[in-house]
Order: structure tokens, then sequence, then C-alpha cells
């Protein structure tokens, strides 16, 4: 490959949570290792890659001018993101007015929330859920109506348009959230199941806030579909949300941005938006998706999605073959694994919080998935060199799923 997914980065002291954060927040981060264990950061959804290498060279190239004051957003800034869509996603007629800038994809929810909610008022959304959705919409007042996804025979989780239709209006919702590829479950939505989601929410007047931000990152053999691509009420009914920050390890620059295309929802969208007075542009986190969308940018993408898929196909055959009991659903998108330890906690008479206790004290800093909804579950990232996930499998075979003595 032309770039590096083999390095293994040392984090310690550069401010990463995922290794430094160990310890320090007692029912959300991992414990810290037991000694003679090295750390292998599994739970915060940022990957241990480097990023590609025109994304600091762009950066370094900004800061060698010694003025950071005001300014306005290039014109390269949007012509990136339009070429950006048009080329991964197929995408046309995608124009400057469209994009708005948002701090995070969380703060662009919100603001969009305050465009089609009361406080109090209820969204749909599927189930399982990321934390951050849970977490933003309790903090701003509104009710959560989930909508939990099925798995099929062949253990593929699916919509189920029944339910969503019921729940929509039992409640009398007129807001939806739509993860697309979903996180924590990994699933890459085919057409259809877009289309027929679409459906329902147009029926009952629902307006969707799709959440694109893992949309770059798709295992081989899939293809991420954009929601408002599927229907002209699609692109109008829809306020879409997209980053660099997940395909580009860049979250701790900030910058977002939404895709508004009904000229009335992008209007109110950016005037709440602008209500707080701090979701503005940093001029260091432009130019960093300016060199993230270079020519380099799409090549690294490429390989990235090379090397998840390897790391995927790894993690499932293993869990497989080793740790009978444990069941996974193939992700077709993302770099998380959604564990569900039923099975093995029943036969073995053990806790989630036994099982994920017992990885921690090896180093393997997993996430407990029952803050995503998952009763009896484990979300994992796979966004590390190929050796430190092998080694993390081979510690969770050694002492945890297969352990000899079973305190």
């Amino acid at each position: 490959m032309k770039y590096d997914f083999t390095s293994i980065m040392d984090r310690r002291g550069k401010d990463a949570i995922a290794v430094d954060g160990l310890g320090c927040n007692p029912g959300f981060a991992p414990d810290k290792p037991e000694e003679g264990f090295d750390i292998i950061p599994m739970w915060v959804a940022d990957m241990n890659f480097p990023t590609v290498p025109t994304i600091p060279e762009a950066i370094i190239e900004r800061t060698k001018h010694p003025a950071y004051g005001y300014f306005s957003p290039r014109k390269e800034y949007f012509d990136s993101i339009i070429r950006w869509h048009e080329t991964r996603n197929g995408v046309t007629g995608l124009t400057r007015e469209c994009i708005g800038y948002e701090n995070g994809v969380l703060g662009g929810v919100i603001s969009a929330m305050g465009v089609l909610c009361s406080k109090g008022g209820s969204v749909l959304i599927h189930r399982p859920t990321y934390i951050g959705f849970t977490n933003c919409l309790k903090n701003n007042g509104y009710d959560i109506v989930h909508t939990d996804l099925v798995k099929d025979k062949d253990g593929v989780w699916r919509m189920d348009y029944e339910d969503m239709e019921k729940k929509i209006v039992e409640h009398k919702i007129h807001a939806a959230i739509f993860c697309s590829p979903h996180n924590p479950c990994g699933r890459v939505w085919e057409r259809w199941e877009i289309e027929k989601a679409m459906e329902v929410y147009k029926k009952h007047d629902v307006i969707v806030i799709s959440d694109e931000i893992w949309s770059d990152i798709i295992t081989a053999g899939h293809k991420h579909i954009p929601t408002q691509s599927v229907s002209e009420d699609a692109r109008m009914r829809t306020i879409a949300l997209y980053a660099p920050s997940k395909t580009f390890n860049l979250a701790g620059l900030i910058g977002s941005y939404h895709i508004i295309y009904n000229p009335y929802l992008r209007d109110r969208v950016e005037k709440e938006s602008s209500l707080p007075h701090y979701n503005d542009m940093n001029v260091l986190s432009m130019h960093a998706l300016i060199g993230a969308y270079k020519p380099e940018g799409y090549e690294w993408v490429d390989e990235l999605c090379q090397v998840i898929t390897g790391n995927i196909d790894f993690a499932c055959q293993y869990i497989k073959e080793h740790f009978p009991g444990v069941e996974v659903s193939r992700p077709e998108g993302t770099y998380m694994l959604f564990l569900d330890c039923t099975e093995w906690c029943r036969t073995h008479g053990k806790t989630i919080d036994w099982v994920e206790k017992a990885g921690w004290n090896v180093g393997v800093a997993w996430q407990d998935g029952r803050m995503f909804h998952g009763p009896c579950h484990i979300r994992m990232n796979l966004a590390l060199p190929l050796s430190r996930v092998q080694e993390a499998f081979e510690r969770l075979d050694r002492y945890v799923f297969n352990r000899e003595d079973e305190e």
C-alpha cells in the first residue's frame, strides 16, 4: 500500500482520550489495565492510524503565515466538498448555498431539532442507538421514541417499518434521526431500504435528520447511498450531516457541515445554528478539510477501507471459531463491532460487567454496549493496525472468553 496502516502509533501524552482517558471517567471510560499489559485502544471511535499527509501539510503551510485573524471560508472549501460528494457518492446538483458549517454533527442535530420540534417533543430513532444521540437529545429536553432494529434469518440488522409507522402515529412524531451507515450496528443501508423508510416518513410528514458521518468508511462489496438521493421528496425532506473527522481522524480539530436542499429548512437551520454565537469555523479545520479532500485523500480512504475490511474479516472469523456464544453481525460500514455476549454470559454464569472488566484488565480497552442500548453487548473499535487487532483477540481468547479459571 502507498500509505501507512501498519505502524503502531504511541498516542500517550498526545491528548488522546483513547489512551490517556482510561480510568479518568468511571462509568464511561475503561479502567486502566493491570501491570504488565499495555493499552490497546478499542473504545473511542477514532482511529489509530496516521492520517493522510496532505492534511498536516495543509495545516503547516497555513500556519507559516503568522496571522490568524477573522476570515471567510474559501471557495476552495466548498468546491472540495462538492467534488468529494460527486466523485464518491454520485451526487449531482450540490451547490455552495446548500452547504453550511456545523461545529459538530451532534450540534447540527440539535440545531435541526430546534427548528423541527418543541422542547419535550418526540423524535423517532432506531435502537441500538449511538450514545451521542441519546445524550444530546436528553440534554436538550427532547423525548426519544425508539424503534428497534431486528436481525433477519441471516443475522443482518433490518428496519421494522411497521413499528416505525406505529410509533410515528402513536406519538405524533414529525422529526426522525436516521443514521447511515448505522452506528453501532454497522449497516450500510441498501437503496430499497432507504426508499421504504423515506416513504414512511413522507406519509406522515416527518422531517429527517440524516447523520452520514460514517459514509466514507464502507467495507468491500457495499456502497453508501445518500439519503437525499433516493427521491426528490427525500432530497427536500432531509437535513444531512457530514464531516471529514471520522474519515480522516480529525475530531480534535472540530468541523462538520450540513447539506440542505430545501431553502425553507436551510434558512431556519442556519438561523438556529447561529444563535449561540460560537458555531463558527476554525481556520485550521478549514484547511484540514481542503487537505483531506485532495486527490491523495481519495486514495488514502480507498486504502483505509481495504484495511478496515481486512480487520473486520479477521475479527468476525476469530469470534466464530474461538468464542462460542458470542454473536456479531458483520458490519458493512464503520470500523466498529457490536458484540452480543448474551449466550456466552448465560452459558458461563457471568455478567457483561465481568466480561467488560476482564478485557480492561488485560489492556483491551473496549466499551460497554449498554450505553448504546445493547443489553449484553460490547462495542469494539477495529481501526488499528492488524497486528494490534490480532493481539487484542489473542488476549481475549486467553484471559476472557476461554480462560481456564473463571473467577
